[in-house]
C-alpha cells in the first residue's frame, strides 16, 4: 500500500469564507498515483473546517446566516472563551461544519456524487492557516 501526504495552505481575506478546494485534492490525488483507496482531506486548525457540498453561491449565503444565528460572532462579552481573542464563534461553527472529510478514489478519480465538492470554511480569517490532505492505497 501506498501513502502521500500533502500541505495545501489558505490565507482567506476575510473574517469568514467558503474556498472550494476540489482542485488542489484533485491535484494531490493525480500527483500520488494512487488508484484506488481513500483521500482524507482535515483543517489543521481548530477555527476552519473542511466540508462536503455543493458549489452554490446561495446556499453559501445561507451556511452564513444560519452559522451566524447559530453562533452569532458579537457581541464577543456572549462567550467566556473570549477574552485574550475574540474567536468563540468560530470554534463553534467550526464544531458545526466539520474538521474533515474522506472520499473514496476509484480509477485515479475522487468517486463525489453528483454536485459534490470539498470546501474549506474560515471562521477566523485573515491569517494563514493549513489543510492536510493524506491518501492511502494502491
Amino acid at each position: 500500500m501506498k501513502s502521500y501526504r500533502k500541505e495545501l495552505w489558505f490565507n482567506a481575506n476575510s473574517r469568514r469564507a467558503y474556498l472550494n478546494i476540489t482542485p488542489e485534492v484533485e491535484k494531490c490525488v493525480s500527483d500520488s498515483g494512487i488508484k484506488e483507496g481513500l483521500v482524507l482531506v482535515n483543517a489543521m486548525h481548530i477555527t476552519a473546517s473542511v466540508f462536503i457540498n455543493d458549489d452554490e453561491s446561495g446556499l453559501h449565503s445561507d451556511f452564513e446566516v444560519w452559522l451566524e444565528r447559530l453562533a452569532p460572532e458579537k457581541p464577543h462579552s456572549q462567550y467566556r472563551h473570549n477574552g485574550f481573542e475574540d474567536n468563540a464563534d468560530a470554534h463553534l461553527k467550526r464544531q458545526i461544519m466539520g474538521r474533515e472529510v474522506t472520499v473514496a478514489i476509484t480509477a485515479g478519480k475522487l468517486d463525489f456524487g453528483p454536485w459534490e465538492q470539498i470546501f474549506y470554511g474560515e471562521y477566523d480569517g485573515m491569517r494563514r492557516k493549513r489543510v492536510l490532505v493524506k491518501i492511502i492505497g494502491e
